[in-house]
């Protein structure tokens, strides 16, 4: 590590051991962001240097935030993404296998003191880090006694734990020792989709996808990640040309994302040659009860009569639509009137989270606006008040708010 300490990282000196207090957590992830764009903008101009700034980092890590309430998980996903970033610049390095052992040396001894952990991602990685299949085979070599006896028989009854464990199975995967994967994978005493993963990228590999295929299903069961496994079989189906099968079994557990939206977007991206219908048709079916839900990926889809039935089909989050009868008030008038319809007859129920007088104005504002440009004003009027007189909701928050509205008009 000798270029690394000549060269004076700002971040150094801030990761020092317990350098946050429990209540650090805010101030730790911009520490890490910062310190992960100083050791990327000098790879940038040494290939060498940034991957020793990526080692330093690393070792530091863990000591430093070892204090932190760490209970939200906010500052571990921050140490998680510092790992994805960083783990190719170390990879890509030209490093020659004395210099590259030796930051496996170092990196090897901080996860071993690891403990609460923050870096134990970092094994997954291990093939990539040793990046030749000589070292990672002599890495395999070194790893693999401690796994089996981890896993050995006698053991099987209260289980046992060794950091090593995806570390040895991504060096051996790296190294082409396929075979040797799935022989150790058969000492395990229980079926844990983290190790059993390796197993699956054993067989894909080998060419072998139908094996790796039912190898990813036999691996579901208690406290399994099925979204993740779902991901992985519907990958190996579209490497293997079958993509209307991939779709049929895996796409909308595969591709579950945060937002409806997102969801809809990933799968469309995947599948180019499905129609946009038809894939919000699958999603609607795959979530009864939460029509309304998917509002956002019809209209983004520029399905406006699929996106009006879903807002009125079940709860829809009234802001959503407020947004929308705004943004399509001139493009869009008609459709933005009955969006607008639709965001007054959630608020009126009573739907909407901390909703405000404001919500409620501006609904009614821009459901309005777009009646007027759509020539309906009228009929939008009457539809609102019928709203408004039927309103049944216990306290009539949004009800009053409009009736009030309705009678400066008249």
């Amino acid at each position: 590590m000798a270029k690394s300490l000549r060269y004076k990282w700002t971040f150094a000196n801030r990761f020092r051991r317990q350098a946050f207090g429990w209540r650090g957590s805010s101030t730790a992830i911009q520490r890490v962001k910062e310190a992960v764009a100083e050791i990327k903008a000098a790879a940038r101009k040494d290939l060498l240097l940034g991957a020793e700034g990526a080692v330093l980092f690393l070792e530091k890590v863990s000591p430093a935030l070892e204090q932190i309430d760490s209970s939200s998980g906010a500052i571990g996903t921050a140490v998680n993404n510092a790992i994805e970033a960083l783990v190719p610049v170390i990879a890509e390095a030209p490093a020659d296998t004395k210099l590259r052992q030796k930051w496996l040396d170092h990196l090897w001894k901080a996860i071993e003191e690891d403990d609460i952990p923050y870096i134990e991602l970092l094994p997954d990685h291990w093939g990539a880090l040793c990046k030749s299949p000589d070292l990672a085979s002599q890495w395999a070599d070194d790893l693999m006694n401690p796994v089996r006896i981890t896993w050995s028989a006698d053991r099987k009854a209260g289980g046992g734990y060794f950091k090593g464990t995806s570390a040895c199975l991504s060096a051996l995967l790296t190294a082409e020792r396929y075979k040797e994967i799935l022989e150790l994978l058969a000492l395990a005493p229980y079926t844990f989709w983290h190790d059993r993963q390796w197993g699956v990228k054993a067989l894909m590999a080998m060419g072998k996808k139908a094996e790796a295929l039912r190898y990813a299903e036999d691996s579901r069961g208690l406290n399994q990640p099925d979204y993740i496994i779902s991901a992985a079989c519907e990958e190996i189906l579209l490497a293997s040309g079958m993509a209307e099968e991939a779709y049929g079994k895996y796409a909308i557990e595969a591709n579950q994302k945060t937002t409806y939206l997102a969801t809809f977007r990933a799968i469309a991206k995947k599948y180019p040659y499905k129609e946009p219908g038809d894939i919000l048709a699958d999603l609607v079916a795959s979530s009864p009860g939460s029509e309304g839900k998917w509002f956002a990926a019809a209209k983004s889809a520029g399905l406006l009569g699929e996106a009006i039935n879903l807002a009125n089909q079940s709860p829809c989050d009234p802001r959503t639509l407020t947004r929308a009868a705004r943004d399509m008030k001139d493009k869009e008038p008609h459709f933005a009137a009955e969006v607008g319809i639709a965001a007054l007859r959630w608020l009126i129920a009573g739907y909407g989270y901390d909703i405000t007088r404001l919500d409620v104005l501006d609904a009614y504002k821009f459901t309005l606006e777009a009646a007027a440009n759509g020539r309906c004003w009228p009929e939008v009027q009457n539809r609102i008040r019928k709203m408004v007189a039927e309103d049944r909701s216990s306290d009539q928050f949004a009800g009053k708010i409009i009736r009030d509205e309705l009678e400066r008009v008249v």
